[in-house]
């Protein structure tokens, strides 16, 4: 599930993303309304955790852009300001969910999660199969012919893109882009490495397909 975190305080932003990432979840920060706009617009986000107080454009006008736009991403909105009308106003927006500052990170994760399973059970595919193999995108399992397959979040993650693709053909960049955010891993050498044992972890016989120039597919001879 791909994220967007939009806060202006660089320490806690770093703080949150490094975390969030260790969960899993794919994280673009923004540190600005209009960052945060640009970074919407280019990109499939699930979830936004958007900071109210934002510089260059707040995060009350960045929430009302997106709801008019009718961005499909669910908005948990952050604040300093965590009265009962505060609240009020900020749901009033459009916003999904209102959590004030100072909070718990384990009650952020909460609240992303229930706001990520809104997000998947609007999608018709939540469950994706191809041979045997079946990777379920709520629960985060992956089993073949019935049997538990335990990988990495490297690991799911390509396999969710491969099966994403229906047979079709998923460059190393694109697999970078969709999956690694550490800036010192995105290289291809390393993709090469995850779907190696990739393929090794879902054993015979063998799906995920390789051609140069074009990147990887789910398939068999």
């Amino acid at each position: 599930m791909r994220l967007l975190l939009v806060e202006d305080e660089a320490d806690l932003a770093d703080t949150l993303a490094d975390g969030l990432r260790r969960e899993g979840y794919h994280v673009d920060v923004a540190r600005d309304g209009s960052s945060a706009l640009a970074v919407a617009a280019g990109s499939d986000v699930d979830v936004i955790v958007l900071d109210r107080d934002l510089p260059v454009l707040s995060g009350d006008a960045v929430c009302r852009t997106l709801v008019a736009q009718q961005y499909p991403a669910r908005i948990l909105m952050l604040t300093a300001a965590g009265t009962l009308s505060d609240r009020v106003t900020g749901l009033d927006l459009g916003a999904d969910d209102y959590l004030a500052k100072p909070f718990a990170y384990v009650e952020l994760l909460a609240r992303i999660r229930a706001l990520g399973r809104r997000v998947m059970s609007g999608r018709l595919n939540t469950v994706l199969e191809f041979s045997g193999i079946r990777l379920d995108t709520v629960r985060r399992v992956v089993e073949r012919n019935g049997a538990p397959v335990r990988l990495t979040l490297k690991e799911f993650g390509v396999l969710e893109a491969l099966l994403a693709a229906e047979g079709g053909f998923v460059s190393s960049d694109d697999l970078l882009d969709e999956v690694w955010d550490e800036p010192l891993e995105r290289t291809r050498g390393v993709v090469k490495i995850v779907v190696h044992t990739l393929r090794r972890k879902l054993g015979a016989p063998a799906v995920i397909q390789s051609a140069a120039g074009h990147g990887y597919r789910m398939g068999t001879a």
